[in-house]
């Protein structure tokens, strides 16, 4: 049988290690993401760059003011389309981020709760005569720790939810406008 002291430095080392995997974890899930993003935006300037260069062309290529603003009319609907794809792919990025981190933290969370609720059944059946108050108390403690984290994590998922549904509402307002300028450029 071990003593109170030593359950409770077994369970801080456990724990320690516990959180040291978790930032390492979620620190490397993080710069997956930034490399991620840094790609999209570097291939998102070299493709911006390619097709700069060639509408100049065709724009140096007019040969009167109405080719060159048919031209100019025509770049509106891609461009509009490249920017919603490249909002698109950017929201996916975020989006996957966010259940990457919520998986891997609700999986420690999870795992560090039931050490800590193991620890607690095991320190309270070892427990002096007369301690069951404190016991009881420090039960109660990881309880409520428990239930706060629970409406902590279902408040970042509303969020979360709140924040892809605004991201969609903004992307459907700004193909309405995009295709109301090129039709109108169109006429």
């Amino acid at each position: 049988m071990f003593s109170i002291p030593e359950q409770f430095s077994t369970a801080t080392k456990s724990h320690f290690n516990s959180q040291l995997e978790l930032i390492n974890s979620l620190t490397a899930k993080a710069f997956e993401n930034v490399e991620k993003v840094i790609q999209l935006n570097v291939t998102a300037a070299k493709a911006s760059f390619e097709e700069s260069s060639a509408t100049m062309q065709q724009l140096i290529s007019a040969k009167d003011p109405q080719a060159f603003f048919a031209i100019t009319a025509a770049q509106a609907q891609p461009s509009s389309e490249k920017t919603l794809a490249y909002g698109r792919h950017l929201a996916s990025i975020a989006t996957g981020a966010h259940a990457e981190f919520t998986k891997t933290t609700e999986a420690q969370i999870a795992d560090a709760s039931s050490k800590v609720s193991a620890l607690v059944a095991e320190v309270s059946k070892n427990a002096p005569a007369g301690s069951e108050n404190a016991v009881a108390m420090f039960k109660s403690a990881i309880d409520n720790a428990n239930a706060g984290y629970a409406q902590l994590s279902k408040s970042s998922k509303q969020a979360a939810e709140t924040l892809e549904a605004n991201l969609a509402t903004a992307t459907s307002q700004f193909v309405q406008a995009a295709e109301k300028t090129v039709s109108r450029a169109k006429k």
